[in-house]
């Protein structure tokens, strides 16, 4: 079974079809039906269902799709490891929520672009749920999330805690006026719904945006209020417009970490990155810490 042709058969997963999965991979469709009759062949059984133009997997295509997943990823794990007996160059897939990325990721990898640089970094952004998932499904090598994260087939390493506040313009009646998140799958709105209902306000309309700046802007003009990290606040642009009042310890203080799949060897340039955020993030606490001493 060659990697090839695993790369072909997750492509055209991925893609649902043939013609999409060509454009990904940069070669002509005849190459990439010949590579999959070629492992159907050597498989025994079909992969895939056609259907007009595209495809849909069959029940062994299942089966096969999350170990192709793994051997690929072990592939790519294996180069990046020998590569690191020198210099560590190649690919590496990071996910991170919209906040975390905001915030923390840019200094972080350009100290780590500046270690290696021959590292070619990917960054994708999501919810905490769909992150989890990404990396379980082997797209992503980790992700950012906020925790705890407990799943056998996942490591947590938290780098940094986040400590999340009530977030609205003066006057606000959380009671009244909806909440403004991001989509289901937030850990922030999870922890949202629960201090609502834990102080006894009725579940009111929540508007959903996929950008901090989305968010921000509406709740700065009175439209309603959300619950976010201090820090995000603290350099936006709509600062001095917000009131910032602090939540319970239960509700604000929120464990952040990289998850990563338990089964594979650690990346050095991941651990690298694991623990430039830690020094970071206990640097910011130190420093406001110092802040407010009187």
């Amino acid at each position: 079974m060659e990697l090839l042709a695993l790369r072909t058969f997750v492509a055209v997963a991925d893609a649902g079809g043939i013609l999409a999965a060509s454009g990904q991979l940069n070669t002509v469709q005849s190459n990439v039906t010949n590579r999959i009759r070629r492992l159907e062949g050597e498989l025994g059984t079909e992969l895939f269902y056609r259907a007009g133009r595209g495809v849909a997997l069959t029940p062994a295509g299942r089966v096969l799709l999350d170990y192709a997943r793994q051997l690929l990823a072990l592939e790519r794990q294996a180069t990046q490891a020998v590569r690191q007996a020198g210099e560590a160059v190649g690919d590496v897939r990071i996910g991170a929520m919209e906040t975390f990325t905001a915030l923390h990721l840019p200094a972080a990898l350009r100290d780590l672009r500046a270690r290696y640089p021959e590292l070619n970094v990917r960054v994708y952004t999501d919810t905490s749920a769909a992150l989890i998932d990404k990396v379980l499904a082997h797209k992503l090598d980790c992700a950012f999330v906020a925790g705890p994260v407990n799943h056998p087939d996942l490591s947590f390493d938290q780098v940094l805690l986040e400590e999340l506040v009530h977030v609205a313009v003066p006057g606000t009646d959380p009671a009244r006026a909806p909440l403004i998140l991001f989509r289901e799958g937030c850990a922030y709105r999870a922890r949202a719904l629960a201090w609502q209902r834990s102080i006894g306000h009725p579940l009111n309309e929540v508007m959903e945006f996929g950008t901090l700046e989305g968010i921000l802007g509406c709740v700065s003009v009175g439209l309603g209020w959300t619950l976010i990290p201090r820090r995000v606040i603290e350099q936006s642009a709509h600062a001095t417009a917000l009131q910032i009042t602090p939540l319970p310890a239960d509700i604000a203080r929120v464990p952040t970490g990289m998850i990563r799949p338990k089964n594979q060897p650690p990346m050095r340039v991941l651990q690298t990155l694991a623990e430039t955020l830690t020094a970071r993030g206990q640097r910011a606490t130190d420093q406001g810490r110092t802040a407010c001493r009187p």
